[in-house]
């Protein structure tokens, strides 16, 4: 039998480690921004047309490349982070494996220019599909200039995979985020299709998590400290009251190295047990400094999931730092029962002298006699004998001769009926045809047997196909707002909702100026409660940026689908008997009435064959 394992081209390796390597157009961005930093850049450009799809371009002012380090960067595993194994264990750079730039060069069209401070010239390097194209001298200032171009142009299938560019674009932004929030001494720029999202100057770690996310993020934070052998922490916690709905604002660096850590979260949301609504999350950015030695990065090409040497300790001393954090800065709330406002000094007498008061008393006032010395001139008092308590009854009867006549004559107010919702004389005597069941199911009897609906998926349902005829037709209706309503939103999130704005009006919605960092609204749907409208803007936020649904849906289908998920009844919302009936009729009333928005089953029948077979 002939021999059938063989050695795969560089070419075709090269590809099955960019499927690791570069997953979607943020991974490359990731890995060129952290090549920059780890060539002592202090000023870092990141240029992105079309989501990353057509050019990704990062600019730096580090200390560039020799003409042979340039060409061997595209090598497999060549690196000039480690040398040995035991260097693993020691590292302080952000990249090591030698993977990164081969990867990229193997999937896309790149072109490297760089050049060392003390030479004339730099080298300028064109290389397509892991192919060399050309390699010239040229003039360049100092630093690395990196661009991909047409990324996954040999590769079709896995472009097709590609999502919107609103979703790659939000892909990218978190990447930029993350390295941008561990390197606050670096100076970081974006630019979007020709227009500056981004200028991040050199600051303190606060004044990086503002430039970033808007100044109205300033208020939110509360800073964590706490130094020992072990870890040292450092960084920001958001207020109980500014918690979001979603994960967003959520930031672990150990050693300047941006994780995810399910276990290290745990013990952040235990440190704000009680503290926080349910379905919130607190935001959090956390640096965490431990011996490289303790930890294991290499356990995932991507290097977000790390492995802990102790990782029990990290919890507790993580969780106790964040929760002192909170009491010290009177977060967190405290019960005091001994203490009486009322007997605070009020401030305008807060430096003025007490005076003890003084008491004067009779001694020879005797209450048992029946009369009282009148040694001074006062009113004197007489003592009625105790056997005289009938004289308390005296003159009742006389007044009330007529007691059994005037009480004939009374008459009893009655309560003034007033008119139902639903009016109708027989209501008493309807027999109930629905039920509800543990506030989540509402049962009704129907002719072969028994329907049990979802009543939170039903709702989703009827809010939105309201929702979607009124952004169709758009004749929504609007309600004036007594004040304006003032929400605040990172620059991003502004973004999105520029995008959605003609929607969003279309359902209701009002918007009188939408700025860098806010928006305000003086119009909301009739059926959306002000306390609401910050919610379902976040919710539908999310929902663009997590892909739900994608570019096969409009964003009218998107817009309907969130504000129904948004204002639906909820599991646990008791119903009364017109409510239940009402969102029965309404469901069936429904084009689409067996599935919720998101294709759920809303509700099920039984048949009485199938309830007699339960008895057999």
């Amino acid at each position: 039998m002939a021999d059938i394992i063989q050695l795969l081209p560089d070419h075709v390796a090269n590809q099955i480690a960019a499927g690791e390597v570069v997953q979607r157009p943020a991974s490359v961005v990731k890995e060129l921004i952290e090549n920059a930093i780890d060539a002592s850049a202090t000023t870092i450009k990141l240029i992105i047309k079309d989501a990353g799809k057509t050019l990704i371009q990062v600019i730096d002012d580090g200390k560039g490349m020799s003409t042979t380090d340039a060409r061997l960067s595209f090598e497999r595993h060549a690196t000039s982070k480690i040398r040995t194994a035991d260097d693993l264990f020691q590292l302080h750079t952000k990249g090591f494996r030698g993977e990164a730039l081969a990867s990229i060069a193997a999937i896309a069209h790149v072109e490297l220019k760089t050049k060392q401070e003390q030479d004339d010239v730099g080298n300028t390097i064109i290389i397509e599909g892991s192919k060399v194209a050309s390699q010239d001298v040229t003039v360049t200032p100092k630093g690395t200039s990196i661009s991909v171009k047409n990324l996954f142009f040999n590769i079709p299938a896995r472009r097709n995979f590609l999502k919107s560019n609103t979703v790659e674009l939000r892909h990218i932004i978190d990447e930029f985020h993350r390295v941008a929030l561990a390197h606050p001494n670096i100076s970081f720029a974006m630019y979007n299709n020709g227009s500056e999202t981004f200028n991040l100057p050199v600051s303190n770690y606060r004044q990086r998590i503002v430039n970033i996310f808007g100044n109205k993020t300033n208020e939110k934070l509360v800073p964590v400290e706490e130094d020992t052998e072990v870890l040292k922490i450092s960084g920001f916690v958001g207020k109980p009251e500014y918690a979001k709905k979603t994960r967003g604002e959520q930031y672990f660096f150990v050693n300047n190295r941006f994780i995810k850590s399910a276990y290290l979260n745990h013990a952040i949301a235990s440190a704000f047990d009680g503290l926080l609504k349910n379905g919130t999350h607190p935001s959090y950015f956390l640096n965490l400094e431990v011996d490289p030695q303790t930890i294991d990065i290499n356990i995932h090409p991507t290097k977000t999931e790390v492995k802990f040497d102790d990782e029990h300790t990290l919890y507790a001393l993580l969780r106790s730092a964040v929760k002192h954090s909170l009491g010290q800065f009177n977060i967190a709330p405290v019960l005091d029962f001994e203490r009486d406002s009322n007997l605070d000094t009020p401030y305008s007498y807060n430096k003025t002298k007490t005076s003890t008061p003084t008491i004067e008393v009779d001694k020879s006032f005797n209450p048992f006699q029946e009369e009282a010395p009148s040694k001074t001139k006062r009113t004197n008092y007489k003592k009625e004998p105790v056997g005289s308590w009938e004289n308390l009854y005296v003159g009742l009867e006389s007044k009330g001769t007529k007691t059994q006549q005037d009480f004939s004559e009374v008459h009893f107010e009655s309560e003034e009926s007033t008119g139902n919702m639903f009016s109708d004389d027989k209501q008493v005597d309807k027999i109930q045809t629905t039920y509800q069941l543990h506030n989540k199911y509402i049962v009704s009897t129907i002719k072969s047997g028994m329907l049990v609906i979802d009543q939170h998926r039903a709702h989703q349902r009827i809010l939105y196909e309201d929702f979607l005829k009124n952004m169709t037709i758009k004749e929504a209706v609007s309600q004036q707002l007594l004040f304006p309503l003032q929400l605040h939103f990172s620059v991003q999130d502004i973004a999105i909702i520029n995008q959605l704005k003609d929607d969003l009006e279309h359902t209701g919605f009002i918007f009188s100026s939408v700025n860098k960092e806010s928006v305000e609204i003086i119009g909301v749907p009739i059926s959306v409660p002000e306390s609401e409208v910050s919610i379902i803007l976040e919710q539908l936020i999310s929902d663009v940026e997590n892909e739900v649904p994608d570019t096969h849906f409009s964003a009218t289908d998107l817009l309907a689908k969130s504000m129904a998920k948004s204002l639906a009844i909820k599991t646990g919302q008791s119903l009364q008997k017109d409510e239940q009936e009402h969102l029965v009729n309404s469901l069936f009333a429904c084009k689409e009435p067996n599935v919720s928005p998101t294709n759920r089953t809303t509700f099920i029948t039984m048949s009485v064959d199938e309830l007699d077979k339960k008895f057999i």
